[in-house]
C-alpha cells in the first residue's frame, strides 16, 4: 500500500537525509487536489508528503459542518484508498496546529489512529505538526513533549517549530512580529533536541526568515546559514548522529539556490501550498475567460454544458497543480528516488 507504514516513513526520511534531498509536502483540500498530488509524485517517481491544515480540514467537512478534524479524517481516508493505485510512497501529515486547537484538532486525529491500530492497521496520519511558536520556547517544549509521547505510542512522528514563520496562513498572521522572531538560534536548536530526542522521533521546523505566501523577488530575506549553524551546535555537543531532520516552511516562491542550500543542512521536507494553489486556479480562470459565453447563460441563452461542467476545468486544474508539484520534486532533488518496493 503506497501510504507509507511508520517504518517506511522513517526510511523515507533517512533516505532523504543521507541523499541530501527533501520531499515536497503539499497541502490538499479535496479529492481533486489529492489526485493532483498523487499524479505528481508518480510522474516524478518521487515519494512525497500530503498534508492537511486546520483550514483545509474545515473546508473539506462542508459548509454546514465546519469540523477541521472530521474533514481531515475524510481526506486522509480518501488518500489511503486512492494511493493504492500508485507505485510511490506518500505519507500523510497535518500542518500548523496551534496550542488552542490541540484538543479539537489533534486529539481526535490521535483517536482515529488509535482506532485504526486496534483494527490491525497503521495510523491514519504518519506525522502531525504542533506549532507552539505562539508561546515561549519553554512552554512550547513542555506541550511538545507531552504530544510527542502520545505520538510515539501510536508510531507517529511529531513536527515542532521554534521561532515564527512570517506572513499569514489559515487566519494566523505573524506579519507584525519583530524581525528577530523569524530566526531560530543555535541555542534554540540544542534545547529542542535535548528536550525531545529522548522521547521519540520528531521533525523540526527551524525558522530562518521564511514566510508563508508569495512575494516579489528580494522581499523575503532567507538565511539558510542559520540551519547550518544550528545543526553544528547540536552535532558539536551530541555527535554527528544527532543531526536533526529539518522542515522548510513557506517554500513557495523561494529561490532555487536557497532551496538547494537548505538540503545541505538537513532539510528533508519543504511545505508548498501558495504556488500549488495558484497553479490550480490559473487554468480555471483561463477556461472561464475563454468560454465565458458557454459558462454563463448570457442574455437568455442556455450556455454550453460541456464548458460549465466542473469536470471540464477541474481536470485542467489537477494537471496544472501536478505539473507545479513535479517541479517542486525536481527543485528538491527527490525526483526519481522513490524507495517504493525497496523497504
Amino acid at each position: 500500500m503506497p501510504v507509507a507504514t511508520p517504518q517506511q516513513y522513517v526510511a523515507m526520511i533517512e533516505a532523504a537525509q543521507k541523499g541530501n534531498y527533501a520531499y515536497p509536502a503539499v497541502n490538499i483540500t479535496s479529492i481533486t487536489t489529492i489526485n493532483a498530488a498523487l499524479k505528481a509524485f508518480a510522474d516524478a517517481k518521487s515519494d512525497g508528503i500530503i498534508q492537511v491544515s486546520t483550514g483545509g480540514g474545515q473546508f473539506a467537512s462542508g459548509l454546514d459542518v465546519k469540523d477541521a478534524a472530521f474533514g481531515a479524517i475524510v481526506l486522509a481516508e480518501a488518500t489511503h484508498i486512492l494511493a493504492e493505485k500508485y507505485d510511490v510512497l506518500v505519507a500523510l501529515h497535518t500542518d500548523h496546529c496551534h496550542p488552542e486547537k490541540v484538543e479539537e484538532f489533534l486529539k481526535p486525529l490521535f483517536e482515529a489512529s488509535r482506532k485504526r491500530k486496534a483494527e490491525g492497521k497503521g495510523p491514519l496520519f504518519q506525522s502531525h505538526m504542533f506549532d507552539g511558536s505562539v508561546v515561549d520556547l519553554d512552554e512550547n517544549l513542555e506541550i511538545s513533549k507531552k504530544l510527542l509521547a502520545e505520538c510515539a505510542e501510536l508510531d507517529i512522528i511529531l513536527e515542532v517549530e521554534a521561532g515564527c514563520v512570517g506572513g499569514e496562513e489559515d487566519g494566523h498572521d505573524t506579519s507584525g512580529l519583530p524581525i528577530d522572531k523569524l530566526y531560530t538560534t543555535p541555542g534554540d536548536m540544542v534545547q529542542v533536541y535535548e528536550a525531545l530526542q529522548p522521547i521519540g522521533r520528531f521533525l523540526f521546523a527551524a525558522t530562518f526568515g521564511n514566510v508563508h505566501g508569495s512575494y516579489k523577488p528580494g522581499a523575503v530575506k532567507l538565511k539558510p546559514e542559520i540551519l547550518r549553524d544550528g545543526q553544528k551546535a547540536v552535532t558539536d555537543k551530541h555527535g554527528e548522529a544527532a543531526k536533526m531532520d529539518l522542515v522548510f516552511h513557506g517554500g513557495s516562491g523561494s529561490e532555487l539556490s536557497d532551496i538547494r542550500e537548505t538540503l545541505e543542512y538537513g532539510v528533508v521536507k519543504m511545505n508548498i501550498d501558495t504556488d500549488t494553489q495558484y497553479a490550480f486556479t490559473r487554468p480555471i480562470v483561463t477556461h472561464i475567460c475563454e468560454n465565458i459565453e458557454g459558462v454563463l447563460k448570457i442574455d437568455g441563452e442556455v450556455g454550453n454544458k460541456k464548458t460549465y461542467d466542473p469536470r471540464s476545468y477541474l481536470k485542467k486544474a489537477e494537471a496544472s497543480m501536478a505539473a507545479r508539484l513535479v517541479q517542486a520534486a525536481e527543485d528538491l532533488c527527490s525526483n526519481g528516488k522513490t524507495i517504493f518496493g525497496k523497504v
